[in-house]
């Protein structure tokens, strides 16, 4: 009798169908990380533009009474009740609290023109006397919050104090 080697075609379907399960599972994989991929790049880029934002306010005055040259303003002149542009635009600010509700989509630098390679990037600041959140007087420290959207739309947020002296 001659002897005869290979496999039954049962078996070569059988093969067929744990490989078809296990590549799926790795493609399926695949798709997660690269799905995934823009997060850290996305993250990169949200640091820098916050950081940009960020030395923008805090090289301003700590509110429109501070003296030139700089000092603690007292605290019956720090108005707490009404931050914003006090009718000035951008390029103008001059203290911390006029970036109060700022909105800009795309991202724009301090003289107000579109930064180049933000394109679906937004960022919203919000200032608030926050004394009282480091052990201080309300009206002695000021709360930036830096908002950062990314293009796939998620969130990164960042603060910084912005103290009287």
């Amino acid at each position: 009798m001659k002897w005869q080697s290979g496999v039954t075609l049962v078996e070569l379907i059988i093969t067929i169908v744990v490989l078809g399960i296990a590549i799926a599972g790795v493609v399926g994989a695949f798709a997660v990380i690269s799905g995934r991929s823009a997060d850290p790049l996305n993250q990169t880029r949200a640091i820098t533009l916050s950081q940009l934002y960020m030395d923008e306010i805090l090289t301003r005055y700590y509110d429109e009474s501070t003296p030139v040259g700089g000092g603690k303003v007292a605290a019956v002149e720090v108005d707490c009740a009404s931050a914003g542009p006090d009718g000035e635009i951008r390029p103008t600010f001059d203290d911390a609290d006029d970036y109060d509700g700022l909105a800009d989509t795309p991202p724009k630098n301090s003289s107000g023109t579109s930064l180049s390679g933000y394109g679906g990037f937004s960022v919203s600041v919000s200032v608030v006397c926050a004394g009282s959140e480091v052990a201080a007087a309300n009206e002695d420290a000021k709360r930036i919050d830096i908002t950062v959207t990314d293009p796939s739309g998620q969130g990164w947020l960042f603060t910084a104090y912005r103290a009287n002296f």
